[in-house]
């Protein structure tokens, strides 16, 4: 692939791999639901350019790294570090409004916002960019404090995303169709890292680092427009029947409970509290590999190593074969659980984890993060984008989601402190054996992790329409509360 343009060696390989996901799924035998062929096809026109959208919203959140790293002279790593700071913190609180405000407005409608307000933030940010690059201009309270407010602003229309994606999806697949759906919600969140990374890096390289904003800003004014003509909330907005989709919603009538009733239910609901655990170690492990990773390699004089130069590809790869290993097997093998996948996937980590202590010197190290990429992307993708949608129930996967990924943004930030202090910097950290200390913060967090999700194991959602004494002695059903928020 040498003599092909680098934008598209780094491309080709994440098309054939999706090229040969499609033929593996194609060939598996369907899960039988009544769907009709026309039901399917509107699905899929439905669900994807809402995924679309999601993996372009990631590319408008990370440009903000490249960005300012292309900006010699004008901001440092500290100064990416609290404006990253700040969005990650409006993030994280965000999900507390936004969860019940997507159950109350639907999908469809805070998408498009959420689409249209980081668009809007990106082209801000953009024009700040322009006028300090070209002019020499000094925004109010200096670039890092212009840029973390708009930064802010950015991040709070981000945590619609993710809400978003499950809450529409809810609708329309059982429960017995998501973990391949969550496998897929694994595949976008890996484009939309591949996006970020190397084609902002690409942008950055080819043309004035304010592109890095305007073009994301672009693509996603242009999913505004297709999402308002074709993303709908449920099959029955499209002329397809409705249906029932066996998860906690199940058999409710529509009268219920306010949104704080239902969130206080929800928060002393054991699995929901297990899911949030695993998924504040999944925030931490994430992003200690995603963002460390590359400053490890800058720092050690590797960054133009195979796996360094290469890190949204080999991320994006990583992604979509862990976000589709755990699908396949939650419906496959573990008859529609989410727990024994998780807990497989940790275990994964785990290893990693422990073999990164001894690997730091070693051409073997990106690869040990690349496979716990693989299994933390896994992992997100089935608590974050499934379980939430199982266990909240399509009348609360707003809120579901929102809770659990409010507790992913917790273990980011958590990290994000942590690792800031704890590892080597200057003339230190040339030497790989100096940063022990990164592996040994994520060991406590994979084993946990792994601890925890062996816990919910056999936790499957349990519908109202359903006797709660149907429970076996293997299987645990959990019944998550009933609201009348949202729809």
């Amino acid at each position: 692939m040498s003599s092909l343009p680098p934008w598209l060696a780094n491309l080709l390989p994440i098309l054939i791999l999706l090229g040969a996901i499609s033929l593996v799924l194609a060939r598996l035998p369907k899960v039988e639901l009544g769907h009709t062929d026309a039901f399917r096809r509107r699905r899929f026109f439905n669900w994807f350019p809402l995924g679309m959208t999601y993996a372009f919203l990631y590319m408008g959140r990370y440009n903000l790294n490249e960005a300012t790293s292309a900006m010699k002279g004008h901001t440092s790593n500290a100064d990416f570090g609290t404006i990253f700071f700040w969005g990650t913190l409006v993030y994280g609180f965000a999900f507390l409004l936004n969860g019940p405000l997507t159950d109350r407005l639907g999908g469809r409608k805070t998408i498009l916002l959420s689409a249209a307000g980081s668009s809007v933030a990106n082209v801000l940010m953009g024009i700040v960019v322009y006028k300090v690059l070209t002019d020499g201009w000094q925004p109010p309270g200096g670039i890092v404090g212009t840029l973390s407010f708009l930064y802010a602003v950015n991040m709070y229309f981000q945590s619609f995303g993710a809400v978003s994606i499950v809450k529409v999806n809810a609708s329309w697949f059982h429960v017995r169709e998501r973990g391949q759906l969550g496998g897929v919600f694994g595949i976008l969140i890996s484009l939309g890292v591949y996006f970020a990374y190397d084609w902002s890096r690409f942008i950055a390289k080819a043309a004035p680092t304010y592109w890095v904003f305007f073009v994301p800003a672009a693509i996603l004014a242009a999913f505004v427009v297709v999402d308002y003509f074709v993303i709908r909330d449920t099959p029955s907005h499209t002329g397809h029947p409705d249906f029932d989709t066996a998860d906690a919603s199940s058999g409710e009538s529509q009268a219920g409970l306010g949104v704080w009733p239902v969130f206080k239910k929800m928060i002393t609901n054991r699995t929901i509290i297990i899911i949030l655990m695993v998924e504040f170690c999944s925030g931490f492990m994430r992003n200690a590999i995603m963002q460390w990773y590359p400053k490890f390699a800058k720092a050690t004089g590797i960054a133009d190593g195979f796996v360094a130069a290469n890190w949204g590809m080999l991320l994006c790869v990583a992604g979509i074969t862990g976000g589709m290993f755990a699908g396949v097997i939650s419906d496959r093998v573990f008859d529609s659980r989410r727990g024994p996948v998780s807990a497989v996937l940790y275990a994964g980590m785990s290893v990693g984890a422990v073999a990164t202590l001894f690997l730091l010197g070693s051409p073997a190290l990106g690869w040990t993060v690349i496979f716990m990429s693989l299994c933390v992307i896994g992992v997100h993708g089935m608590l974050s984008g499934t379980a939430s949608m199982d266990f909240g129930g399509k009348k609360n996967a707003g809120l579901a989601v929102g809770i659990i990924d409010g507790a992913v943004y917790a273990g980011t930030a958590l990290q994000s402190l942590l690792l800031g202090r704890i590892l080597p910097a200057g003339e230190v950290a040339k030497d790989p054996h100096n940063w022990g200390n990164w592996p040994l913060a994520m060991l406590p967090l994979s084993f946990a992790g792994l601890l925890l999700a062996t816990k919910v194991w056999n936790a499957r959602p349990q519908s109202k329409a359903a006797p709660a004494s149907g429970a076996s002695a293997v299987t645990q059903t959990v019944a998550a509360p009933k609201t009348g928020t949202g729809g």
